[in-house]
């Protein structure tokens, strides 16, 4: 092993596979895409071979590991890819791992991408930056633990526990689209939170065809007043789209307690959806009875602001707890706290480290 391993990874997104190597978390050439050929699946993997030879060729060195994230559905701890909606060269159960290995006689990793996107929030991007916070505002708490979600096409959940990745038995852990759906309890959470969710949902308001709608950055730009369109309908379509989310939140929430970071392409109209999120998440239950009682233990504070993030960071509310039987101070926290804030990576950057922070685990196991 190299004295800083060296990892191989991919992108597979859009269409193409885009080849790198990491060292020490930093890219070692620069990136290159090759066309993905999903529909045939020799010449698919034959592409992938020759992209990893490629980038071995302009590294110089022998490689540690190979990382990527790769679609579902898919056995990840043996690196077995299903049956695939959009690469459809992929049939029948194609073990990849195994095929990679043998070829290149290195470890192969494989997981989903909303995996290695908590997984590089945790060890390189949210959660650090959030402990940092805490640090310089002299607060001794420390978060260890973290929810990954990237909204676009779907829904996307990763959970990070004391950085490492929760994969579960059957390599299906934070399979969050599998959440139930708060507005339509007949169905899962992507009838609300998705691309099309969202077009959908501005259409019916205005009678329109869904596919006649506004992509995501126009709907947000509508609902902003800074292009044309129905600006109730758009702003509509995200106070729906943030309360669903937070329905689901809280409940990854209640499981993990941890910190949540979200990406993605609609994570971008955060202002216009987050309100109603952390409203759900801040929200009440009413018991059978009629009392009231918080939804969450937690109190969850919105890290893109600076007020809340002041209010987050504070050490004004902790006691300083004695007792005579007692000859030190202990800190306590009355408040239970957690944060939601926005990627600092960026998804496709955290993907990647992500990809490299597994394999480093694995390999010094």
């Amino acid at each position: 092993m190299n004295e800083k391993p060296v990892i191989l990874t991919l992108d597979a997104g859009g269409g193409t596979f885009t080849f790198t190597a990491l060292q020490d978390e930093q890219p070692l050439i620069d990136s290159f895409p090759l066309h993905a050929h999903s529909d045939d699946l020799d010449l698919s993997i034959e592409t992938m071979i020759k992209g990893f030879y490629r980038v071995i060729d302009e590294i110089g060195t022998k490689p540690d590991a190979i990382s990527f994230a790769f679609p579902g559905p898919a056995d990840y701890k043996h690196g077995i890819i299903g049956d695939l909606p959009n690469l459809t060269g992929y049939r029948g159960g194609v073990p990849l791992g195994p095929i990679l290995e043998e070829e290149f006689q290195i470890p192969v990793y494989i997981n989903n991408d909303g995996d290695l996107f908590a997984l590089g929030e945790s060890r390189s991007g949210f959660l650090p930056y959030v402990n940092e916070l805490l640090e310089r505002s002299g607060n001794p708490k420390r978060y260890k633990n973290l929810v990954g979600v990237t909204l676009g096409t779907g829904f996307g959940v990763g959970i990070s526990i004391n950085g490492r990745l929760l994969q579960g038995d059957n390599s299906a852990a934070a399979e969050g689209w599998k959440l139930r759906n708060k507005q339509f309890n007949y169905t899962n959470i992507e009838d609300t939170i998705s691309i099309k969710a969202l077009k959908r949902i501005y259409a019916e308001q205005i009678a329109i065809s869904p596919e006649n709608a506004p992509d995501p950055v126009d709907l947000a730009r509508i609902a902003k007043g800074e292009i044309e369109g129905v600006q109730p309908a758009a702003r509509e379509v995200f106070l729906r789209f943030g309360d669903a989310l937070g329905d689901a939140l809280a409940h990854l929430t209640t499981i993990v307690d941890g910190l949540i970071v979200i990406g993605g392409g609609v994570s971008g109209a955060y202002d216009l959806f987050s309100g109603a999120m952390l409203d759900e998440m801040n929200g009440y239950f009413t018991s059978l009875n009629g009392i009231k009682q918080p939804r969450l233990l937690q109190k969850v504070y919105n890290l893109e602001n600076s007020w809340q993030t002041q209010e987050f960071t504070t050490t004004e509310h902790a006691v300083i707890v004695t007792n005579k039987r007692l000859k030190r101070k202990v800190y306590y926290q009355p408040e239970k706290k957690t944060g939601i804030g926005l990627s600092r990576l960026g998804t496709s950057k955290a993907i990647s480290l992500g990809a490299y922070h597994f394999a480093m685990n694995r390999l010094t196991e």
